[in-house]
């Protein structure tokens, strides 16, 4: 029997046998940012310094991620928090010796060179008193939330959990979840919106009942197409707005951060992005539970959803932008420590690869970045 295609994505991905529920992870079906490189990490880690900074260094940072897969990138800022003192990571997990990795070229206004303004919010976590301030280590908790059951060897320094917590006082991480957030698809007919339905176990798609008021009024703002585009398709991202909005409002102070593959209300696609993933290729999305169902994200109406909520302005940027503002540019290792240091030389050049990739622009690098500050103000690496 056919249903609309909300329901169908939920029991496909999140139901007892779902996709994201059962066996070994997306990580073995598809690559994210996160399974990219630990440059990824890293940068999110600067990240993280600047907002801790932000809230005064509290006894208790939160560092919170929704839809964290089996723990895959908590497990990298794990073991890069007590290593990082503002300096770049190798792809070992281990600092450089050169005290740069191809991910912070030395350069005026990088990290190594601060600049004045840098130096306010300096990434090493040295008290401005006499009195010792315990490390980002020792005052950092990790929560992962994942509908999956806890990784056996995950470390026991990570919470697991099914529902974002409430009163974070940190930062909230999204990578690649609002992607797979359910949601409605409809099409545009001669009377109107109407529902998209789907058979769960074949794929095939029928034209159902009209689409409700409220889902009218969301396509109407964010998806808006001609009254003669009949066989327009849109995928109605209204769950995703509120799925968005609660988490947001689940942070006492402190920055939501979403990164995924996302269009805004001026670049629609005509025929909408709905797809799936298996084994490291692209499908049919048949919500069947046994690949990925996943849809690119309206961006700009979650980001404005969000804004609501905190009632602070968000900040929406692609991800090769974001990356570089954090010190991560791809920038190869200068020839000379080659001669100087030849293995440093030689982790500098695979970061500064991995780097490339997550700053391409025609793949990871078109990622959206976007930030939400919940009672903090404006810091130029947080909110531009």
């Amino acid at each position: 029997m056919s249903i609309r295609w909300r329901d169908a994505m939920s029991r496909a991905l999140y139901g007892p046998n779902g996709f994201f529920v059962a066996g070994t992870g997306p990580a073995d079906h598809f690559r994210t940012s996160v399974h990219a490189s630990p440059a990824f990490a890293t940068a999110l880690l600067r990240l993280i310094y600047d907002v801790d900074a932000g809230l005064g260094h509290p006894s208790r940072l939160d560092v919170v991620d929704v839809g964290a897969g089996r723990g895959e990138l908590l497990r990298t800022l794990l073991l890069t928090v007590g290593d990082a003192a503002g300096l770049a990571v190798g792809v070992s997990g281990e600092p450089t010796r050169s005290g740069r990795s191809g991910l912070i070229p030395t350069r005026a206004g990088s990290p190594e060179t601060l600049t004045p303004t840098a130096s306010a919010r300096s990434l090493r976590d040295e008290p401005s008193s006499g009195a010792a301030r315990p490390s980002l280590a020792e005052r950092v908790r990790f929560t992962a939330v994942e509908y999956a059951s806890r990784p056996e060897n995950l470390p026991e320094e990570i919470t697991w959990t099914s529902e974002i917590p409430a009163e974070i006082n940190g930062v909230l991480l999204a990578t690649e979840w609002l992607d797979n957030v359910p949601l409605d698809v409809a099409v545009h007919t001669a009377d109107g919106w109407r529902y998209v339905l789907v058979d769960p176990e074949s794929g095939a798609e029928e034209i159902g009942e009209r689409v409700s008021p409220a889902d009218l009024d969301w396509l109407s703002k964010w998806w808006p197409t001609g009254p003669s585009e009949s066989g327009f398709r849109a995928e109605i991202g209204r769950s995703r707005d509120e799925a968005w909005a609660n988490a947001v409002r689940q942070i006492g102070r402190g920055l939501a951060v979403a990164v995924d593959y996302g269009h805004l209300r001026g670049d629609r696609p005509v025929d909408g992005t709905l797809t799936g993933y298996r084994d490291g290729r692209q499908v049919p999305p048949v919500p069947d539970g046994s690949s990925d169902v996943t849809a690119h994200v309206a961006m700009d109406s979650v980001a404005s959803a969000g804004s609501e909520v905190a009632r602070c302005a968000y900040s929406l940027v692609l991800q090769r932008e974001a990356l570089r503002a954090l010190g991560a540019d791809g920038g190869r290792p200068p020839l000379s420590l080659a001669g100087t240091d030849p293995a440093g030389y030689v982790r500098a050049l695979a970061v500064a690869s991995a780097v490339a990739e997550l700053t391409d622009p025609a793949g990871l690098g078109g990622h959206w970045w976007l930030r939400q500050p919940v009672g903090i103000p404006h810091e130029p690496a947080v909110a531009r």
